[in-house]
């Protein structure tokens, strides 16, 4: 037997870290369990379940003198997995999986971490969320956006800074989520509090400003949703805009608090434009990349960016490229349909590689030459079993030929060869006979 179809049916124990790209439309935790639910149905892990299981039923009923109930049995019986940061449901890239005992190493990349993300946003709209999902707070001009001040940017924000999360981000204030006021349409009781950030780079692409993309601008809100906005509204288009640390400094300026004047108002003439072209009008596009610390909310960065060019933007499209050393750049990130669509024993040759060398590994390139043994391996398996057949073929009919020959052998004559007496003796009996 091969050495890859051994090992499909001797699974082993996978424990540590790999990165998978999680694409748009699905929350982390889906996608996840999702995941999750492919490996634990997979013949490389059922052994490894089976023993937890077994050990988890045996020390439930030493305990309690009970039988363990699926229930108590559930935590267990699955492959033990976590990620290593969340990706809203708009975003997508490089989300970082741990599994077995790889999910207490986990904790090293929800902090201290560095971040890539490439976005794409709309200036002339803010929104109650900072991307395409709110509802609208403000709309304001884009007609005096040029490349030239665009370009200024990279040095304002680039270095440490000071952001304002979203109110949609994961935290609370008086020991409530500050999503949850949102969607209440409560006013916050303070305003958020920022938060140091770093911004190691940021680059803006050279198709920024054009509107020649498919994002259609996003409509104003609705009578019934403009209570909740109006209440939103008081803390979340007040927030301080900074610059960076570093700008301030090389600047000459006092403090980190960026005084730009405020946003530019829709002109008549540009509210007209988007009512008469409605769901065909096209927002000037804002496209970059930045590299950040963890913590770091791209959603805030955009809106800040907005604020800096006095207009205001809110995002479309998020791509989460790196983290870490796990890139899609680097061909070290697993997709869904690696999972779900090859050969088990292909791929779990593959993630054992990943789970064994890390980032290094060239998925792939590892795929590839795992897949060539695999196909080796089964051109090998077929040949032997058809050699062993055509043996089995030639033995069965050699051994029908043998017995048709015991059975179509010549009998026993009735008579014995005469002799040549007894021929003589007829003979003259005969010629007695014609005398």
């Amino acid at each position: 037997m091969s050495h890859l179809l051994r090992k499909i049916k001797t699974p082993v124990i996978m424990n540590g870290i790999f990165a998978i790209e999680k694409p748009t439309g699905i929350s982390s935790n889906q996608f996840m369990l999702k995941l999750q639910h492919v490996l634990t149905d997979s013949q490389i892990f059922s052994k490894e379940i089976a023993r937890l299981t077994a050990e988890r039923k045996k020390q439930y009923e030493k305990e309690t003198g009970k039988v363990a109930s699926k229930r108590k049995l559930r935590k267990v019986s699955k492959v033990k997995m976590g990620h290593g940061g969340t990706l809203d449901p708009l975003a997508s890239g490089v989300l970082i999986i741990g599994i077995g005992t790889g999910t207490k190493k986990l904790a090293n990349y929800l902090s201290g971490t560095v971040k890539v993300y490439e976005s794409e946003a709309l200036f002339g709209v803010s929104t109650t969320s900072g991307d395409v999902e709110g509802e609208i707070l403000s709309q304001n001009s884009t007609k005096h956006l040029t490349m030239e001040d665009l370009e200024t940017i990279k040095d304002k924000f680039v270095g440490s800074l000071k952001q304002t999360p979203p109110i949609y981000a994961a935290l609370k204030m008086n020991g409530k989520p500050l999503h949850e006021y949102a969607r209440e349409g409560k006013p916050l009781p303070r305003a958020i509090e920022p938060r140091q950030v770093t911004v190691y780079d940021l680059e803006i692409f050279p198709d920024s400003l054009t509107r020649d993309h498919r994002y259609s601008l996003l409509r104003p809100v609705t009578e019934d949703s403009l209570d909740t906005v109006k209440n939103l509204n008081a803390n979340l288009l007040n927030d301080k805009l900074y610059f960076s640390k570093e700008y301030c400094t090389k600047s000459g300026l006092e403090n980190e608090d960026a005084n730009v004047g405020g946003a530019f108002p829709l002109s008549d003439e540009e509210r007209k434009e988007i009512e008469e072209q409605k769901d065909n009008y096209r927002a000037p596009l804002l496209h970059f990349s930045a590299k950040v610390s963890s913590g770091t909310y791209i959603r805030s960065l955009i809106s800040d960016i907005g604020k800096a060019m006095r207009s205001s933007s809110y995002m479309v499209k998020l791509i989460r490229i790196q983290q870490q050393d796990w890139s899609l750049m680097s061909n070290n990130v697993f997709k869904m349909e690696d999972f779900t669509e090859r050969d088990e024993a292909v791929w779990s040759e593959v993630l054992r590689t990943v789970l064994e060398k890390g980032a290094e590994t060239n998925i792939p390139q590892e795929f590839e030459k795992i897949q060539k043994e695999h196909d080796s391996a089964l051109d090998l398996a077929e040949k032997h079993k058809e050699q062993i057949e055509k043996e089995q073929k030639q033995e069965v009919e050699g051994a029908i030929d043998k017995l048709a020959s015991v059975v179509t052998t010549t009998e026993e004559p009735k008579s014995v060869k005469r002799s040549l007496e007894e021929v003589e003796e007829e003979e003259k009996e005969k010629e007695g006979v014609n005398q």
